[in-house]
């Protein structure tokens, strides 16, 4: 088993966070009436990918009734629907869609991770959760050496990414940058990172985050790479 696969194991028997542990399988335990005949994955989420990858994307958290339900992260929710969408025009992913982890999926040159890897109550982890769960997103910035573009998707993720980033010895540039759709900067020494609303459907329904929008984000990221 390599470095990365340990790192996931570890990442899916963690209990860390009380509050989160109860939540993702209070869920679990009383789905809605959609998902009532599925079982729950109801555990925290494995970084899902290309362990080679050149392409990293940062998220916030899982949703209670997406990647906790299905256990792989962005899958079976509205967001997913979109990043993997955007993913596959892109050419990072082989299909467009991602409804449970054993359909079929794969990435190219791209993995993905977020902040913190238990579905919270409304979507807001704790600042204590953030910080427990930082380690890992720490050690998959360094077991994942090739990473030549960084996407964070909502300003949370940019900050939790840039946090690990110090964390791994990497450079933050002073002043600091700033989040907003479309920002990217070259860190010092490091990737290109290059910022993205969130898909929620928070934005998405209200078009503050269109299609269009996103998917400039990944011909962006594309050209990087291939710049």
């Amino acid at each position: 088993m390599g470095a990365l696969e340990q790192l996931n194991a570890r990442v899916v028997r963690c209990r860390r966070c009380p509050r989160l542990v109860r939540w993702r399988e209070a869920v679990a335990a009383k789905p809605p009436r959609r998902h009532c005949e599925e079982k729950y994955w109801a555990r925290p989420l494995p970084g899902f990918g290309d362990p080679g990858a050149r392409l990293l994307i940062v998220g916030l958290a899982p949703a209670a009734h997406g990647g906790n339900r299905t256990g792989r992260i962005f899958t079976g929710d509205r967001s997913g629907d979109w990043l993997y969408g955007a993913l596959h025009t892109a050419g990072f992913a082989n299909q467009p869609n991602s409804s449970h982890r054993n359909d079929g999926l794969r990435l190219n040159d791209c993995y993905i991770t977020a902040a913190v890897r238990c579905a919270p109550p409304e979507n807001k982890p704790s600042l204590a959760e953030f910080l427990r769960c930082r380690p890992y997103l720490v050690q998959e910035i360094k077991l994942l050496s090739g990473i030549k573009v960084v996407i964070v998707l909502g300003k949370i993720a940019f900050d939790n990414f840039l946090a690990a980033y110090g964390e791994c010895g990497g450079i933050v540039p002073k002043p600091r940058p700033k989040f907003g759709h479309g920002f990217a900067v070259d860190l010092p020494d490091g990737p290109r990172l290059i910022c993205s609303y969130h898909p929620s459907q928070q934005n998405t329904f209200t078009g503050k985050l269109t299609r269009a929008m996103f998917d400039s984000i990944f011909d962006r990221a594309r050209a990087a790479l291939e710049g």
